[in-house]
Parts: structure tokens; C-alpha cells; sequence
């Protein structure tokens, strides 16, 4: 299966639990390609679990959710070591972080300590507990979500521990025709509660999707999209609307997610466009205004839109 096939087959599948939000949907199975995590943020209500769990069906993959909440503790996540009186030995009680696709809900609802123990695991794909790392199974994937409107009693993720996730996707409310579509499919009977009932079936074999992302890391990649990406980085660095620039990560992950965009696209190379289409999702999460530019109404959006629109597009 091509991965532009694939690509559409998922949506296809998908659709079928959601309505609308192709472009979000598609930057997910980007992240997915590119082997990255993401964090969604929206407001409750705009299907972000569904469309997590429908995802992992279609892709065969196991999935595993974490509610995350202010008492929620490390251990509670990547599991412990538990004293048996019976053996007089320890075992290894491992946590819900064991799986393929890990939905950690309201991740900025956790204490630092707990999310720190998250972010490690997906920085090393390993879970270290009491001193052993266990290997987490591959592939790993978090799809993290917060709410942007409720800061009380929420712990925000700092600048760092953003920079862990591969994209940071808006989820927005869906447009009319797809809202009302919505509203037909729960009146015919449509339960969230039961994908199986949506007949939402896998369409790839965990063999098959690692090939795919081995495709996309092999796409042919020209000298002066290199030096695209980097102009795009290196110049929210410059901005005098911008305290902290974008690191050298960020030009990895753009470049990563422009490949996968291409395959998706039907293609074996990288275009300009390409890039220019995921730098902001890529780049959002990753760069801090300064306080006057926010002050003045700016958001990061709308400063990186306009350096990006700045750059030369190579021809």
C-alpha cells in the first residue's frame, strides 16, 4: 500500500466516526508518519478522544488512555514495582503508558512531576522505574490534549516540555455542513461509545506502517529546501517579536513532517509548500513572544505567520 493510499484509507475509516476536521486528521497521520506526538488543544466537545481511538483502530495499534488529574502520581502512569508476600519477591506492575497509543487527557491538569515522567518517556521511548528503563513498545505515540479557556487549578507545560511534541494542532469547532452532519448521524443511532458499531476497521498491519515511515524518511530532500527550513527557524530567532526562537529541533521536525506531507501527497521529494504548510503547527508550540508584543495584541500565530510569509520561496 502507497502511503498516499494509506493516507486516504484512514480518512475514510475515520470519517466514518467523524465529520469534517480533514485538516486535522491529516496532520495527525503526519505525526504518525514522522514517528512524532502531538498536542491538540481545543475545547471539550470538538471529538478529540474520537478521533484518537478511531485512529488507533484503523491502524491495528493498541490503544490506552490517562486522564490526567491533580493527584494523579508518576507511578500512576509508567507503572512500579509491587512487593508479592507470597514470594517475598518484586514484580514489575507496569502502567498505562505500555502501549501504542497513549491518549493523555488534559495534560496540563497533572502536576510537573507527573508530566515530567510522561515527557521522559517520550523523549527516550523507555520508561525508567526504580532505577530500570523498560522499553516502550514501537511504535510509541502520545496524543496529548488541553483545554485553552480553564486555567484554574491546571499546571501550563513549560516551554521545554512542549518542544517534546512533533506538532501542536488547534482543534477548532467543525464548520455547519459538518456540524449538522453530526447532528443527523446521533439521531440515526450513532454511539462514540462503540467504534465497532461505525464498522471502523484496521486497514494496516503494525509491519506495514513501520515501512511506511521508513518510506517517508527516505524521501529526497533538495539542498535549498534545507536552506527554506532553516530561514523559517532562524528567523523567529531575529524577530524582535520573539523572546526564545525556535531550536535546531524544530528544523528537524519541520523537515520531518514536510516529508511525511509529501508521501501523503503522492510524492518521493519535498516541496517548498510542503514546508510552508506545516511550519506553523510545527513551530507554534516552540518559540515564546515578548511580553510587549503581547501586550500590543499579537498572538504567536500571527507573528509566525508573518515571518514565514517574509521568506523566499525557493524556485
Amino acid at each position: 500500500m502507497s502511503v498516499e493510499r494509506f493516507a486516504q484509507s484512514i480518512k475514510s475509516e475515520v470519517g466514518k466516526a467523524i465529520a469534517g476536521q480533514d485538516r486535522i486528521l491529516e496532520q495527525l497521520i503526519v505525526a504518525i508518519l514522522a514517528n512524532g506526538h502531538i498536542l491538540l488543544e481545543g475545547v471539550p466537545g470538538v471529538a478529540k478522544t474520537l478521533m484518537v481511538r478511531a485512529l488507533a483502530r484503523t491502524l491495528s495499534l493498541e490503544y490506552g488512555r490517562v486522564q490526567f488529574t491533580p493527584d494523579l502520581m508518576p507511578s500512576d502512569v509508567i507503572g512500579t514495582n509491587v512487593f508479592d508476600p507470597r514470594t517475598g519477591e518484586f514484580s514489575l506492575r507496569r502502567g498505562p503508558i505500555f502501549v501504542n497509543v497513549l491518549l493523555a487527557d488534559e495534560i496540563n491538569r497533572t502536576p510537573p512531576k507527573t508530566q515530567a515522567a510522561l515527557l521522559e518517556a517520550m523523549e527516550e521511548r523507555t520508561a525508567t522505574i526504580d532505577g530500570e528503563p523498560n522499553p516502550l513498545p514501537p511504535p510509541f505515540l502520545v496524543f496529548a490534549t488541553q483545554n485553552p479557556i480553564d486555567f484554574e487549578g491546571t499546571y501550563p507545560l513549560p516551554e521545554a516540555q512542549q518542544d517534546r511534541f512533533l506538532l501542536k494542532v488547534i482543534v477548532d469547532y467543525p464548520d455547519q455542513a459538518s456540524e449538522l452532519e453530526v447532528l443527523r448521524r446521533h439521531h440515526a443511532g450513532f454511539r462514540p461509545q462503540d467504534l465497532e458499531e461505525a464498522d471502523i476497521r484496521p486497514i494496516v498491519t503494525l509491519e506495514e506502517l513501520q515501512q511506511m515511515q521508513l518510506t517517508v524518511q527516505h524521501s529526497t530532500v533538495e539542498p535549498r529546501v534545507f536552506e527554506y527550513i532553516y530561514a523559517i527557524v532562524s528567523a523567529t530567532r531575529r524577530s524582535n517579536d520573539v523572546s526564545v526562537g525556535a531550536s535546531p529541533r524544530a528544523g528537524i521536525a519541520l523537515l520531518n513532517c514536510s516529508k511525511a506531507i509529501a508521501a501523503i501527497r503522492g510524492r518521493e521529494f519535498v516541496i517548498p509548500d510542503d514546508v510552508k504548510e506545516l511550519a506553523l503547527p510545527v513551530l507554534r508550540h516552540r518559540v515564546l513572544l515578548r511580553p510587549e508584543a503581547e501586550v500590543e495584541g499579537l498572538t504567536t500565530d500571527r507573528v509566525l505567520l508573518s515571518l514565514i510569509e517574509a521568506q523566499v520561496v525557493p524556485r
